[in-house]
């Protein structure tokens, strides 16, 4: 019998060190298919490419969740000027990071951006039920220094419109929009809400939504809780919204209970903050904890609370096999 509740990943998974060592095309292909692998092995329902390509060794800290994105766009400049720094270090908002992803000098266009050819490399490695995933137009517009729109909204209505377009490409049975800035921005929601709903709606499938309160260099970098979101999480057009809990811990969950009930949850149930890999019990508890505040029912699946790629290999595959066994012990499978 399939399980009322999938097991997923968030999307990210450490970078083997021999792709790092040796990178090619080819090498990328092997190492996603053993990401496929690992995760098709554990049992994992719905298997993620592991976002492999995303990464740059010159910046690490985000594992490519921005730069990939942000920098084959068209009208944005990637050469940082001294002045440049001084602009964008005068936000505090972003005083997190040491300087911009990029700088917005004109209308942006897709440039070179073409999320379709990846999905589609991805895809012929797979027979699996897959997610691809998306960093949000409202995380990306907040990395970015702009120097043309004539404000933060309008920037991030045009990210949203390019990754729409781009996302109706995507066959994809799940597309994850990710979101890592909002958590810590409430006042920002009402228009992110409309940007980040425009990428939604252009999905074919099955539309999801990450956020947490930022996994920077494997730190949480956000302050602030959900019940502050509660009125921006019901409004998404999302089937489930995949939440931070493991690491903070379920005692927001009646606020959570308060979410439009057409709004599933995917249950953060695994710290990827953490180098102590979680027992089958604590995760069977974890479910059965979130299950009685907010109904079964309304539990779509269970996840780590972020992606995996700041973690050792042995680390992150431990987890994998031991949210499976978690989620089957919880359904007495």
């Amino acid at each position: 019998m399939a399980p009322q509740i999938k097991t997923t990943v968030v999307g990210s998974y450490p970078v083997p060190d021999w792709l790092a060592a040796l990178p090619s095309q080819q090498a990328l292909i092997d190492a996603t298919a053993v990401v496929f692998k690992i995760q098709e092995d554990a049992g994992i329902d719905v298997v993620a490419d592991g976002e492999l390509y995303r990464f740059d060794v010159n910046h690490p800290d985000t594992n490519g969740m921005i730069d990939y994105f942000v920098q084959p766009l068209g009208n944005v400049r990637t050469r940082i000027t001294r002045n440049d720094l001084a602009q964008f270090r005068s936000d505090p908002q972003m005083a997190f990071r040491a300087k911009p992803s990029g700088v917005v000098t004109g209308e942006i266009d897709e440039g070179t951006l073409n999320l379709p050819a990846d999905y589609g490399r991805a895809r012929l490695l797979t027979k699996s039920t897959m997610k691809f995933t998306v960093t949000g137009p409202h995380m990306l517009c907040k990395t970015l220094l702009d120097l043309y729109y004539p404000n933060r909204q309008g920037l991030c209505h045009a990210i949203a419109g390019i990754l729409a377009d781009q996302v109706t490409e995507i066959a994809a049975d799940v597309v994850q929009i990710d979101e890592a800035n909002i958590p810590g921005h409430p006042d920002e929601a009402d228009w992110a809400l409309d940007c980040i709903n425009i990428v939604l709606d252009a999905v074919k499938t099955t539309p999801a939504v990450h956020l947490c309160f930022g996994n920077y260099g494997g730190q949480t970098i956000q302050k602030g809780d959900w019940s502050k979101l509660i009125r921006f999480l019901s409004g998404l057009h999302a089937h489930h919204v995949l939440l931070e809990l493991a690491h903070r811990g379920n005692w927001e969950l009646t606020h959570l209970a308060q979410i439009d009930p057409k709004v599933r949850f995917g249950l953060g149930v695994i710290d990827i903050k953490s180098n102590i890999v979680e027992t089958p019990d604590q995760i069977a508890a974890r479910i059965e904890e979130a299950a009685n505040v907010l109904g079964p029912d309304r539990i779509a699946c269970v996840n780590p609370d972020c992606g995996f790629w700041m973690l050792k290999r042995s680390i992150a595959d431990r987890k994998i096999r031991a949210l499976v066994e978690g989620r089957d012990l919880f359904e007495g499978r």
